[in-house]
């Protein structure tokens, strides 16, 4: 079952979203709320998979309650104001549902919630290696494909999708950099980017704010985000001579 939560001021609201809810057995409404507060303490005494936020509530808005929280479920912003779609995406919103939402609509959403939730649990089949191994699997094309550690260049999230970019191939998976970052060696693999993971022994120089690799025999340059710059630097100097 995937845990939701509806967290909506409006008793209307509240009601549609969870008869819509009713219809879909592989959901469980954990927990209906009125404000973002009820909201938090709900996150924080349940396993919860899947929230329905809406944006315009008073005291913090929906906006601004998703960006308090480090470890944020699926999010399915729920609004009767379209203007706020740009903002809602840019905070990886898996969808954007229109006030009066129709179950037509609603139904299609939580497709998406529900897809990603079954092949985030079994894309990644090794955890980071506790035995010394070299390796991992990654759900890809119908199948679990072996990637070695030496082998990754680089890695790039795209969405719902992270790139693992390696000298001849690359292997595109469902999953989200923040899932996979957590299981990949901490010494071999930095974050550099919000898009962005590098393998440490790849990098061949820092230029500016990008660093530069080698990538199918060229070199190509990868951006550094304010928010990682100051860990890699860490990195770069204590391997300087």
């Amino acid at each position: 079952m995937i845990n939701v939560i509806i967290v909506d001021d409006e008793p209307l609201a509240q009601d549609v979203l969870e008869t819509h809810i009713q219809r879909v057995p592989e959901l469980n409404l954990v927990q209906k709320c009125s404000n973002a507060l009820e909201a938090n303490d709900a996150l924080r005494n349940n396993k919860i998979d899947l929230m329905f936020l809406d944006i315009q509530m008073p005291q913090l808005t929906g906006i601004d309650f998703l960006r308090t929280l480090s470890n944020p479920p699926l999010v399915i912003f729920t609004t009767a104001y379209p203007n706020y779609a740009v903002e809602g995406f840019e905070l990886n919103a898996l969808d954007y549902l229109l006030k009066p939402i129709s179950l037509e609509r609603f139904i299609k959403a939580t497709n998406k919630a529900i897809d990603q939730i079954q092949l985030k649990s079994s894309n990644v089949v090794a955890e980071t290696p506790k035995d010394g191994s070299d390796f991992f699997f990654v759900k890809a094309d119908k199948k679990l494909i072996k990637v070695n550690y030496d082998d990754i260049i680089y890695i790039e999230g795209l969405k719902d999708y992270v790139i693992i970019r390696m000298q001849n191939s690359r292997v595109i998976t469902l999953q989200t950099m923040k899932s996979l970052e957590g299981k990949l060696p901490s010494g071999q693999f930095k974050r550099i980017h919000r898009s962005y993971i590098v393998g440490v022994s790849k990098i061949n120089a820092i230029v500016g704010n990008m660093v530069e690799i080698t990538e199918k025999g060229q070199p190509k340059h990868l951006p550094i985000g304010k928010n990682y710059r100051e860990e890699l630097l860490n990195i770069i100097n204590k391997n300087k001579l």
